[in-house]
């Protein structure tokens, strides 16, 4: 069902569900209490989005788009940069990264759900390969590329293996466990994501570096 032109009720509608979603998972919540959360009826959070699934998908969409522009905006900007040689593995990393952590530190609880949601539906055998392909696979398979030409004479395979190390990384720090937190008994802090992602960049660029160990850079 394609999506109404937006408005002040159906916004809040998708701000209710975007949360509910991604603190319960999908089989957690029910349309009729994202309504109640909305202050709406569940008839018209039907009229607006169809069935749940409908409500779902118009969730993790809705953000997408944006989120994609300002991370492919940011390769463009690192190979515009960094000349001939074309970028290092750090900042395609960097490139990749950044934008998410830009998104988090707005203070917009908004962007802090919808990327606990997708930490859901990345680590879902059955959400994942649903929705995760659709609206993120073209922007991955631009990020490998650039790090294939960042490490000439890298296998396919070890290329992927080694984003599949960086896109785990990335679920759980997306997520916000609060393991960490625990784990290190307070000295690290899950929502710490400037330090989450500069130790992140460092550490999957040398992984990245040993096993695609055709690179020369």
């Amino acid at each position: 069902m394609s999506r109404k032109t937006p408005s002040p009720k159906s916004e809040r509608i998708l701000d209710v569900a975007e949360e509910l979603f991604a603190q319960r998972g999908y089989d957690g919540v029910t349309l009729r209490q994202i309504a109640t959360g909305a202050g709406v009826d569940v008839a018209l959070a039907s009229y607006h989005f169809g069935k749940k699934l409908d409500l779902f998908n118009a969730v993790f969409q809705r953000r997408a788009v944006e989120l994609n522009e300002a991370r492919l905006n940011a390769l463009r900007s690192c190979q515009d940069q960094s000349g001939p040689d074309g970028p290092d593995v750090e900042q395609i990393i960097e490139a990749f990264l950044r934008p998410l952590e830009i998104a988090q530190e707005t203070g917009d609880q908004g962007w802090t759900h919808y990327l606990a949601l997708i930490a859901y539906v990345n680590n879902s055998p059955y959400w994942g390969q649903k929705m995760m392909s659709k609206l993120f696979d073209k922007l991955v398979l631009e990020f490998i590329e650039a790090l294939r030409r960042a490490l000439p004479g890298a296998r396919d395979e070890d290329l992927y293996w080694c984003y599949h190390n960086l896109s785990g990384a990335l679920t759980l720090t997306l997520a916000q466990t609060g393991r960490i937190d625990k784990l290190s008994g307070g000295k690290c802090q899950s929502s710490d994501f400037r330090a989450a992602y500069d130790h992140m960049i460092p550490f999957t660029a040398a992984g990245f570096r040993e096993v695609c160990n055709g690179g020369k850079r």
